[in-house]
């Protein structure tokens, strides 16, 4: 058991390893690590997580991609990152000195990158990057790194103010944008 909990720890400490690419359509930009995700390694992998589900419903991918396989989320011409590197249960014990330190870190991986769109996941870490008390939902009128930026709402199982299908719903405005994008 101990072996167990100090193997979890320094996963935990870990965090997430980024899966990008460069000129992807666009990144979902998460808040931070949750707890089960940091310590198996995958993104979104909390069991209430509705991430996965939700971009496959919303027709960024032809299937429901698993948390432990989502390096294929780079073939769908998505990319995955979050504002903040380090891990907690919940993201309100983020303080908002933590988001504007990530906030340079993120910007010049984004700029790397070069994806048409930067998704937020929550309007959590778009606020406190860009020093906005008010955020809403879709399109912003703000670059991150030369990328445009998106706002939709956080598919974590802890997020009860959005159901699934008004996720897919958010979701999709941004796949059609950028089905546009990808036209032009």
């Amino acid at each position: 058991m101990v072996a167990r909990k100090l193997t979890e720890s320094t996963n935990v400490m870990l965090g997430l390893r980024d899966i990008l690419a460069p000129n992807l359509r666009v990144v979902f930009c998460g808040i931070n690590p949750g707890l089960k995700s940091a310590t198996l390694g995958h993104h979104f992998a909390g069991r209430g997580n509705r991430f996965w589900k939700t971009i496959h419903l919303a027709g960024f991918t032809r299937e429901q991609i698993a948390p432990e396989n989502g390096e294929v989320v780079v073939a769908h011409r998505c990319g995955l990152t979050t504002a903040v590197e380090r891990p907690t249960s919940r993201a309100a014990e983020l303080s908002r000195d933590e988001f504007e330190r990530a906030a340079l870190s993120l910007s010049a991986k984004i700029a790397r990158y070069s994806p048409k769109y930067v998704a937020f996941l929550g309007k959590p870490a778009f606020a406190a990057i860009f020093g906005r008390k008010s955020v809403s939902w879709g399109k912003q009128d703000v670059l991150l790194g030369g990328s445009k930026t998106w706002v939709l709402p956080n598919p974590s199982g802890l997020n009860r103010s959005f159901g699934l299908d008004e996720l897919v719903l958010a979701y999709t405005e941004l796949r059609i944008a950028l089905d546009g994008v990808s036209r032009s």
